[in-house]
């Protein structure tokens, strides 16, 4: 009796496919929580040379942030990073990550790699500080939220 063509192919695929397996679990990590300062906070860059740069922070979490730069720096370039806050300055030491165009110069994001416990209390502190008052009740008396596009608010 001939191999119909049905029969074949259920017999071609049960030998060409890999059987499946299902996919790894991971330990699901939560995020540091992040805040956006819109380059209103002022830092200063140290480089490996010694030399210094002004900068400012659009955003901040525990692990690392954007900053807005003058001039890129290369990709993984060691600095230190020095934040005045109110309760205190921090400066933990930090690995440059790829740089993005911006109309002012650049935004170049940061890892922190090495930070004291006094260094991560404080900015810890200031990041929940600056969350709370975000979602503070009573700040407004409109819809917290801000408009999607510039016609919603008219």
């Amino acid at each position: 009796m001939p191999d119909t063509p049905s029969k074949i192919i259920r017999v071609f695929r049960a030998t060409v496919e890999p059987p499946l397996t299902p996919a790894p679990q991971y330990r699901q990590q939560r995020r540091a929580p992040r805040v956006s300062l819109h380059g209103k906070v002022s830092a200063i860059i140290q480089l490996e040379n010694g030399r210094k740069l002004p900068v400012r922070l659009h955003q901040l979490s525990l692990t690392g942030g954007l900053l807005e730069i003058a001039n890129s720096l290369d990709e993984r370039i060691k600095i230190n990073l020095t934040i005045p806050f109110a309760s205190g300055t921090v400066c933990p030491k930090a690995e440059m990550l790829f740089p993005m165009r911006s109309a002012p110069g650049y935004l170049q994001p940061f890892r922190i790699i090495r930070m004291t416990a006094e260094d991560l209390q404080i900015m810890d502190r200031e990041i929940t500080a600056i969350l709370q008052s975000a979602i503070a009740p009573g700040k407004s008396s409109q819809d917290p939220r801000l408009p999607r596009f510039y016609l919603d608010t008219f």
